[in-house]
């Protein structure tokens, strides 16, 4: 048999990846050019195919789920990927006590309806009883590393899905998908391993465990697209509304635990909506009107800030505010 025969063999009996199937699903009289659909598709393909390699590969895999837009498509993607079996991975969400109503009654009710396992990291508690310490300016989205680890060790996970997406921040855009941390929870980035393709080494040394992020690639662009496209539920802080809110360091605060407003700042009432969740003491909204999908997908459209530019106190401390977090065992 000639090697060309034999490749023509191969092409016939050997399985093709997910995205590459999505990509050559072309009708014909179509173009061949990629339309948002298809390139949507082959998204949700390579997110599919990375959550069942871990479901596979290791033994007590979790999903990191903060009720925030990206983790609400990665849990969509996770029983999309699995089903119609039950869900087998448990969700984490470090709480900081400081999270919006909002996404807290969304979080419950999803995981309520789904009827997901769920182990809440509460800070709080690494706070009453000495393991942290309250920050000076009343944040608590740098004391998650911690009770995040704590919670990591206790339940014995070897994989960590995340929703972290390379467009967000420096530091996540040189990190590989399967991102192996140490003994101590530490990403390292000089030592990092090479991701040929679709191949994707998970294996780690007693102690040691991975993070995944199966959205890597995406854009927050294409976050909001898949979600207008698979009607994914959303908090409903997302979308435009009325709220209290005050201005610090260039960004609306709403007011809560968090030593706000202070006695220079001013409450006012604002239609504003929020582009991604975090800790109320350092996330911010944004002006706007966008109050449906449409909207807020072309308010995204010509945004000349990323999220968290926008939006995230913690990212403006330093250039390598990220990295650092990192380096110590943040998400």
């Amino acid at each position: 048999m000639t090697l060309t025969a034999r490749a023509a063999e191969r092409a016939t009996t050997e399985p093709t990846s997910a995205a590459t199937e999505a990509a050559e699903t072309v009708a014909p009289g179509e173009s061949a050019e990629p339309t948002l659909e298809l390139s949507l598709r082959m998204l949700e393909a390579e997110a599919i195919q990375i959550i069942r390699e871990v479901v596979a590969e290791f033994d007590r895999p979790a999903l990191l789920f903060s009720g925030g837009k990206d983790s609400a498509v990665l849990l969509h993607l996770a029983r999309k990927a699995l089903a119609p079996a039950p869900l087998p991975i448990t969700l984490v969400h470090v709480d900081t006590g400081h999270n919006l109503a909002e996404v807290i009654e969304y979080r419950d009710r999803v995981v309520a309806e789904g009827g997901h396992n769920l182990v809440v990291a509460a800070v709080e508690e690494w706070i009453a009883d000495g393991r942290l310490v309250e920050r000076p300016d009343g944040t608590r989205n740098p004391l998650q590393t911690i009770p995040l680890l704590d919670t990591i060790t206790q339940y014995k996970f070897d994989a960590l899905l995340g929703g972290a997406r390379r467009d967000e921040d420096r530091a996540r855009a040189k990190e590989r998908v399967f991102s192996i941390r140490d003994a101590f929870g530490g990403w390292d980035p000089r030592s990092q391993r090479p991701e040929l393709w679709t191949l994707y080494n998970g294996r780690h040394a007693p102690g040691e465990h991975t993070r995944v992020f199966p959205l890597s690639n995406w854009t927050e662009l294409d976050v909001w697209r898949y979600i207008a496209q698979d009607n994914v539920e959303l908090p409903s802080i997302y979308y435009a509304h009325q709220r209290e809110v005050f201005r610090r360091d260039g960004m609306w605060l709403t007011p809560g635990p968090w030593f706000g407003p202070r006695d220079d700042e001013t409450l006012q009432t604002r239609t504003v909506r929020y582009r991604t969740v975090g800790d109320g003491s350092c996330t911010g909204a944004v002006d706007s009107t966008a109050t449906t999908l449409d909207e807020v997908i072309a308010e995204i459209s010509v945004s000349r800030l990323t999220e968290r530019g926008a939006t995230r106190a913690d990212d403006r401390l330093s250039e390598a505010a990220m990295e650092d977090r990192k380096r110590e065992g943040y998400f």
